[in-house]
């Protein structure tokens, strides 16, 4: 497995890139590469020459997240103003607009049959999950509180950063600034349990789609680690990158994973060798995120695409085969 430049462009948006999805084909177009930025927009960019298709305005601070609809119809952008905005990806269309309270919006991620809409709600230690129907809240999830808080607890360390759906949208996982990721049951909308063995904040994290148990998470101590998410158990871990991990994906064929870290770097990862087997250092600063575009058929390997997103206002875009 190897990952090969394709085309980078630099000064893609005016600030930091914070976001990266991959909006999925629909009959008329292409996927499309959906970026947002820390210059309140978001851009949706052709595939593989990276050309601008459109820029969307709306938000009043930067563009933390950024999410598409399995339909490849609608997508969504999650910004510091605390919107989060739904707009008709095609005619860029305000499809609904719904508000939380100040740093309440992080990470947020349609569930894989687009009926729900999960956000990571940052302060309020818990996860919202709206109604893509009528765009109403149709539920919170609360990460429960240690019984004991330890003395050392000051501040919020439940603050919830990332959310991750598993294959069949039955369970969500989310990461916590304190390094604890905790498992729901979304039908009964019940807290299961944490995955514990990071100490620092998990600030992203995505299940795998061909082992739908198996969770990567994404930490600034460093490591990726994979857990199976019903077992409770830690898997493995991975180190390599010099400083926080960022973002992390996992291919459509399951077989790797790619990481962006604060080191400047992506690395692709083989999960059979649990070992880094290639770093990109396109980037000159932080890497906030890297997403594989979504394949049209389960394990084709050819044709893969990988993109990164970064600090130094740039995107990259790379082969996956």
């Amino acid at each position: 497995m190897k990952l090969a430049g394709l085309k980078s462009v630099d000064n893609a948006h005016d600030e930091s890139v914070w976001a990266a999805a991959w909006v999925p084909a629909t009959e008329a177009r292409p996927a499309l590469l959906l970026t947002g930025s820390l210059d309140e927009t978001v851009k949706l960019w052709r595939p593989d020459e990276l050309s601008l298709e459109r820029t969307n305005a709306g938000h009043f601070l930067g563009v933390v997240s950024v999410a598409a609809h399995p339909s490849g119809v609608i997508a969504a952008s999650a910004s510091i103003d605390s919107f989060v905005r739904v707009f008709d990806v095609d005619t860029n269309a305000t499809i609904a607009t719904l508000e939380a309270p100040p740093s309440e919006v992080w990470q947020m991620q349609f569930d894989p049959k687009g009926t729900t809409l999960a956000v990571a709600g940052g302060g309020s230690a818990s996860i919202k999950l709206w109604d893509t129907a009528t765009w109403e809240l149709n539920a919170t999830l609360s990460i429960p509180r240690p019984e004991q808080p330890k003395p050392s607890d000051k501040g919020n360390k439940k603050f919830v950063l990332s959310v991750a759906w598993s294959p069949d949208g039955k369970r969500l996982a989310c990461g916590s600034m304190d390094g604890t990721i905790s498992i729901f049951d979304v039908a009964r909308a019940k807290f299961l349990h944490h995955l514990e063995g990071h100490f620092m904040p998990v600030r992203s994290l995505v299940f795998s789609p061909i082992e739908p148990r198996l969770l990567f998470s994404a930490s600034d101590d460093a490591h990726v680690h994979m857990y199976d998410a019903e077992g409770k158990s830690l898997v493995g871990s991975m180190s390599g990158h010099a400083s926080w991990v960022l973002s992390v994906d996992v291919s459509p064929d399951g077989a790797a994973i790619a990481t962006g870290s604060s080191d400047r770097t992506v690395r692709l990862w083989d999960l059979s060798m649990r070992a880094a087997v290639q770093t990109m250092s396109n980037h000159s600063d932080q890497v906030w995120g890297v997403a594989f575009r979504p394949m049209a058929g389960a394990g084709v390997r050819a044709g893969g695409r990988l993109a990164s997103v970064s600090d130094d206002k740039s995107i990259s875009l790379y082969d996956y085969s």
